[in-house]
């Protein structure tokens, strides 16, 4: 799907067991049905930048859902947010959103992931059949989640700048690699604390020992958060890169 579409998008509301999650669709504005695609945030949440996203992969082809994760706590922007996040915002920024972060458990997200992937079989502009998963930041972590709490229902999935995918704790999102069935992309950041080269390996590994189709790259010189043309991490060569990279798998798997 290398034609550039003409793209409606639109605020919409997902019932979830705990609530109402606000969220954003996109997809071509050509009353058909398009390969469905659930976009996990990042940590900042769903703003303008995420919207952008969301309607350049719609213009490929693609109706996509980008769901405010962070509902419980309130629609989006769930707190106020500077029009630019530079190194100055992060400390006070991410003071305010980690702690509603981590209440966000895995079993909460997957029972929200369950509530998105039903809105999207029952959409209209939704084809029928499985669909893809991009998630950027903390949303990788869940594409990988979604992907594996849900194989049935996850041809592909992708995750860019992810952080802490493979760790010791005994929930990492890597531990669910033997549950994929989805062909998987991850992009990494090489100036990433979040994800240093031992995690990397560490879910190489895992996707190998369990069969997982994955392809697996280090983008040098990109920092976390590279997608991001509202912040200070924004890298243009490496989102161009990832954008590549990810129409590719959808368009190869979905």
């Amino acid at each position: 799907m290398t034609d550039v579409r003409e793209v409606r998008g639109t605020s919409v509301d997902i019932p979830t067991p705990d609530g109402s999650a606000d969220a954003y669709l996109a997809h071509p504005d050509d009353n058909a049905a398009h390969p469905a695609v659930l976009f996990y945030m990042d940590a900042i949440g769903l703003r303008p930048r995420l919207k952008e996203m969301a309607d350049r992969l719609a213009g490929a082809g693609y109706t996509v859902l980008v769901p405010n994760l962070l509902y419980r706590h309130g629609p989006a922007p769930v707190v106020e947010l500077p029009d630019f996040v530079d190194a100055a915002h992060r400390p006070a920024l991410f003071g305010q959103l980690m702690p509603i972060i981590q209440e966000l458990t895995p079993e909460l997200a997957m029972r929200d992931a369950e509530a998105y992937l039903s809105w999207l079989a029952a959409c209209p502009q939704a084809a029928d059949g499985p669909v893809g998963t991009t998630g950027y930041c903390m949303g990788a972590g869940l594409a990988l989640r979604t992907a594996g709490t849900y194989p049935e229902r996850v041809a592909a999935a992708a995750g860019f700048h992810g952080a802490r995918l493979a760790t010791d704790a005994p929930d990492s999102p890597h531990l669910l690699a033997d549950r994929v069935t989805a062909e998987l992309y991850f992009g990494h950041a090489d100036q990433d604390a979040s994800l240093p080269p031992e995690q990397i390996e560490r879910l190489d590994k895992a996707f190998t020992e369990a069969g997982v189709r994955h392809r697996s790259e280090v983008y040098t010189g990109a920092h976390h958060g590279y997608t991001m043309a509202d912040t200070s991490a924004y890298d243009a060569k490496a989102t161009e890169r990832h954008w590549a990279a990810l129409l590719d798998l959808f368009d190869r798997a979905l």
